[in-house]
Order: structure tokens, then C-alpha cells, then sequence
């Protein structure tokens, strides 16, 4: 058998040296920054009672009754009250949820504070003020409610105020739909950062593949959710769960929102 004596080529046994250029992914990172917070806020599953905590309908009445005495407050005084009231509460907060609310609150404070820069620049300080502590209380009101009350029990309550069950179950599902699209499009982000090698200066242009296969795939979840739905004969009745007992920890957190009409009623009297 005769051998071959051709050399190998030179290109071929060259090395390799490719160096990619440096590429910057900013763009992609705050995007997949973005999603994974809009997730960790929608993320309503991880609710813990604390131990003096009310049940979920008359946590919902406490909330509801001091965000709207803080919306329709005329006296920073009452405000204020508020607002050490919750930072009193917020002391006894988880870390993780902790961070939770103050980032929220602290967020709708200073967007309503730069909304409301032009009142301060025509002479109405107080104004822009007032507005950005009663963003900052009822964020944080909310958020808490939210940090500390199961899904499950939220849903329940709505149903002890007699909210109708189709609306219940639409919030439900919009709310696990959304958190699904997101973690498709936080998986999708993460393709795109790890799988462009060198320099691309097209990343933007690959957001529109993005949003379209989001809108393929919700469309594909709508119909195999409706398909579902009829297989097990949804029959209209949504059974959210069972609806929550009042307990007799309750009559004392209703106090406390009478004593706080109380001291509403007085400030807006002085004020």
C-alpha cells in the first residue's frame, strides 16, 4: 500500500486565534433585569402570616379603609401617622420582604415626586410633598398585604365581599399567565446574551422576534387553557377556594381602623 506523502496545509495546521470582539450586552441585561423584577413582583404565591396577623378579609378592610383616609387626607399630619405606622409594621418584616416593599414604595414615591416637579417650580412644595408620602403609604400598604397573605386566602376573601367567581378566576389566570410569558421571556433574553459571539450590533432587532413568539406562545396557552377547561366540563362555576373565617383577633384590628377614622376626623376638622 503505497503512502502518501503530501503535507498537510498550512492553514490547517495553524492554530486558532480568534478573538471575538468586546461586545456590550447593557442592553439585553437591563431588559432581563426588567422581566425578573416584574416576576418578583407578581409573585403573590410566597405570603406569610405573622403571628398577630388578621384574617385575609379583615386585613383587606384595614388596608383598603387606610389607604383611602390616606388618599383623601388633607392634613400632612395624618399622613405622617400613617406613615410611622407602617414603617412600625415594616420593622417586623422578613428581610426578603423587606426589600420588597421599600423598593416599591420608595419607587411610586419618587415617580410621583418628578411628576410633581413642576409644582414645585411654580411655588407649591407642600404639594408635590403631601403627593409623594401618600404614594410611598399606600404602596406600601398594598405591597405588605400582598407579602403577607397567601394567594389562596386573597382570593378567598374576595369571595367572602361577594366578588363574582368569573372575576376571580380572570385575575387568577391573567396573573399565572403573565408570570409564565415572563419566565419564557427572561429564558428567551438569556439565549440571546449567552448565543451572540463577538460583536452584534443588531440585539435590538432580535426584541421583535421576542414579542412575537411571547404572542404565539400566549396564544397557544389561551387555547390550550380553554381546550383543558372544556375537557374537564367547566361548567361556569369557579371554586376559588373555600371562604375564609373571621377570627376574634379581628374585632381589635377593626378597632384600631375606627380609632384611626377617629383621628382622621379630627385632623381634617383642625386642618
Amino acid at each position: 500500500m503505497a503512502r502518501d506523502t503530501r503535507e498537510i496545509p498550512s492553514w490547517l495546521a495553524e492554530s486558532e486565534q480568534y478573538r471575538p470582539g468586546r461586545d456590550r450586552d447593557g442592553f439585553v441585561a437591563r431588559n432581563l433585569l426588567q422581566v425578573s423584577s416584574a416576576l418578583a413582583f407578581l409573585r403573590m404565591d410566597d405570603g406569610r402570616p405573622a403571628r398577630f396577623s388578621p384574617s385575609a378579609p379583615a386585613k383587606l378592610v384595614l388596608a383598603l379603609g387606610c389607604i383611602l383616609l390616606t388618599s383623601l387626607a388633607r392634613n400632612y399630619l395624618f399622613v405622617l401617622v400613617m406613615l410611622a405606622a407602617v414603617l412600625v409594621r415594616a420593622c417586623f418584616l422578613p428581610q426578603r420582604s423587606l426589600v420588597r416593599v421599600a423598593g416599591t414604595a420608595c419607587a411610586a414615591a419618587a415617580l410621583t415626586l418628578v411628576v410633581m416637579l413642576p409644582a414645585c417650580l411654580l411655588g407649591q412644595p407642600r404639594s408635590a410633598l403631601m403627593l409623594s408620602t401618600k404614594a410611598l403609604v399606600s404602596c406600601a400598604i398594598a405591597v405588605m398585604v400582598a407579602v403577607t397573605t397567601p394567594q389562596g386566602q386573597l382570593t378567598g376573601a374576595l369571595r367572602a365581599f361577594g366578588v363574582p367567581s368569573v372575576i376571580i378566576m380572570t385575575v387568577e389566570l391573567a396573573l399565572h399567565g403573565i408570570v409564565r410569558l415572563g419566565q419564557t421571556a427572561a429564558e428567551m433574553l438569556t439565549a440571546l446574551r449567552l448565543r451572540s459571539v463577538g460583536r452584534n450590533d443588531a440585539k435590538q432587532a432580535s426584541m421583535g422576534g421576542i414579542g412575537g413568539m411571547l404572542l404565539l406562545k400566549a396564544s397557544r396557552a389561551a387555547q390550550e387553557t380553554g381546550d383543558a377547561m372544556r375537557c374537564r366540563g367547566y361548567d361556569g362555576t369557579y371554586h376559588a377556594g373555600g371562604r375564609p373565617s373571621w377570627k376574634a383577633l379581628d374585632l381589635a384590628w377593626l378597632a384600631l381602623l375606627f380609632l384611626i377614622i377617629a383621628l382622621f376626623a379630627y385632623l381634617q376638622g383642625v386642618a
